[in-house]
């Protein structure tokens, strides 16, 4: 029976397939194409003998782009392998920041401080630290902060990533970064690895999520899974934090069996970031009790009150350095032998300042954060 004709289309379609992954750059899928190419000219030999050598010549042409393209594609793997490492290294930074350096939320950082302690002291093996610790709250409450001052005090290495960051980056090899990120982890121990943005990373499975996410997220939870072996020994802290716990997978909820609830600051919290954030400046003509009683009224996070302070501190610079954009015709060097004109700092800057400033929180947000905290936190 003559196939000749099934076997040019399936020759043809096998052809483009090879020419749309050459264009893309795949260069696994192209390889195998033309693989198939060359079995199909293979084929056409057989059922057409006349044309037998001419055939049998294509065929051998496709397998020699198929060997370079296997070559090319081993050659690559270990680059692609140099690419992600040195991507997860770009991440690392070692963190100076230390506990005191963070305003109020006492409970938060008392929690945060045992499971640090924990982990470097002499212990019994059925003593073991937290692997993974969910941080969650309103947006600018300090989570980052928190994650830079545990990799600080245990003089760790730190790895800040931002969740999009590992998605578009290197969509579709996703899955291939979250392994790299944890096989460098383990290499540097101890680390601390803080996950910003987790929900981005981890939305529930029953969302629509792509197949590269969710190749991405198995990953991650094997990874996770890997750091309660009892014979693991290597300190990687996973720190994860979202501003919306209530999106997040339930199986992702298990790796982190201690979460932690990041409020917003109450007065005291609040005097205390006011304080950090006005450091060197006159504060003496400053009621503080009255401005940390109105960012509480007004949902203020640790962020939102860091931002009153600037804008209270450039009212007062505005004010003592009326022409301060003239000075714009110096250069940088002449700048410096001049000074800014500073002056106590007064409330009614922190008036002004309240004006400009507004929380998108809501009471409504908070209560979501508590109910949530009832159920689900520990």
């Amino acid at each position: 029976m003559d196939l000749s004709g099934a076997l040019w289309a399936s020759f043809e379609k096998a052809r483009k397939e090879y020419e749309k992954a050459k264009e893309h750059g795949n260069i696994e899928v192209a390889r195998k194409k033309a693989k198939e190419c060359a079995n199909i000219m293979r084929a056409l030999a057989k059922n057409s003998p006349q044309y037998g050598d001419i055939y049998l010549k294509r065929a051998r042409k496709w397998e020699e782009i198929a060997k370079s393209k296997k070559k090319m594609y081993e050659s690559g793997a270990g680059k692609e392998e140099d690419e992600f490492k040195s991507y997860i290294e770009s991440l690392i930074s070692k963190s100076k920041v230390q506990w005191n350096d963070i305003g109020g939320l006492k409970k938060v950082k008392r929690l945060m401080m045992e499971t640090i302690v924990i982990a470097g002291l002499n212990k019994p093996k059925a003593i073991k630290p937290w692997k993974g610790i969910l941080l969650y709250g309103p947006p600018g409450t300090g989570k980052t902060l928190l994650a830079a001052a545990s990799a600080g005090s245990l003089d760790a290495t730190f790895f800040n990533v931002k969740a999009d960051k590992i998605i578009s980056k290197y969509f579709g090899e996703s899955s291939k970064l979250v392994s790299k990120l944890y096989e460098v982890a383990k290499e540097k121990a101890p680390s601390i690895v803080f996950i910003d943005e987790f929900d981005a990373l981890s939305l529930s499975r029953s969302m629509d999520t792509s197949e590269a996410a969710r190749r991405m997220l198995s990953t991650l939870l094997s990874e996770l899974d890997g750091f309660q072996d009892k014979d693991n020994d290597e300190f990687v802290l996973t720190l994860a934090a979202t501003n919306t716990p209530w999106d997040l997978d339930t199986a992702i909820l298990s790796r982190f069996p201690r979460r932690i609830y990041v409020p917003l600051p109450d007065e005291e919290a609040s005097k205390e970031i006011i304080k950090i954030h006005t450091s060197g400046l006159d504060i003496s003509n400053l009621n503080l009790t009255k401005i940390a009683k109105k960012c509480v009224e007004k949902f203020y996070s640790g962020r939102d009150i860091a931002n009153l302070c600037q804008q209270a501190i450039w009212n007062m610079i505005r004010e003592e350095n009326k022409n301060l954009a003239e000075l714009s015709k110096f250069s940088y060097n002449e700048l410096r032998s001049k000074e800014l004109k500073i002056r106590p700092l007064r409330m009614e800057d922190f008036y002004k300042a309240f004006e400009k400033v507004k929380s998108p929180l809501t009471e409504e947000d908070i209560k979501k954060y508590e109910k949530w905290d009832e159920e689900y936190g520990g």
